[in-house]
């Protein structure tokens, strides 16, 4: 499967655009990391390649086709920060469960411990939510992921611990990624390519 964006233009107001002809593709079994400068535009990019921004010029389509809106959108963003996605009147079971209910195995992979499952989203720790994040845009139905700086807030062990988990699922499932990140280092070690964002947006 394939995931394009075809000549993608943006802008928040008239005067400025913050995307411009913006191009890409990626591959349900590959890795891609997109790295820029903030404020440049990726996080925009990323909201509209899984389709939480919808008025856009250009196209984003899944092997040459548009990508429906209803039911499930095949295309998952997980958020830098994910106190933000979830509600706050909602107890973490409920939270994932909007999406799907994950395996034991799988919750254990991530290290999603069941006491959490009982608990509001602010009894718990970024990285814990992150776990969260991640598996519900894990859904059986999910065929790429675009991961926004998601490991930013988190320390060096848990950063590999939620990668490494997270890859050998996408990669044992046929799930492409798209890794957007401003660590260069991290970026080599994850991806198969890394695209620079300033060279692809034409602004």
């Amino acid at each position: 499967m394939n995931l394009k964006a075809n000549n993608i233009s943006f802008s928040y107001t008239k005067k400025r655009p913050i995307l411009k002809d913006v191009s890409l593709s990626l591959k349900s079994n590959e890795i891609i990391g997109l790295m820029g400068d903030s404020g440049s535009g990726k996080s925009t990019l990323c909201k509209i390649l899984s389709g939480h921004i919808s008025h856009y010029s250009g196209d984003v389509t899944l092997d040459d086709k548009k990508i429906p809106d209803k039911d499930f959108y095949p295309v998952q963003l997980i958020f830098q920060h994910p106190e933000k996605t979830m509600n706050p009147k909602w107890k973490m079971e409920k939270v994932l469960n909007e999406s799907w209910n994950p395996p034991q195995d799988l919750k254990n992979t991530f290290g999603l411990k069941d006491s959490w499952l009982t608990r509001w989203p602010n009894e718990l720790s970024g990285g814990e939510l992150q776990r969260f994040s991640i598996l519900r845009a894990l859904n059986p139905k999910t065929k790429f992921i675009i991961a926004d700086e998601i490991s930013t807030m988190l320390d060096a062990v848990t950063q590999v611990q939620i990668w490494e988990a997270l890859i050998n699922y996408c990669r044992a499932n046929n799930i492409g990624i798209l890794a957007v990140s401003h660590d260069e280092e991290l970026l080599e070690v994850l991806c198969d390519d890394i695209l620079k964002f300033d060279e692809i947006n034409n602004l």
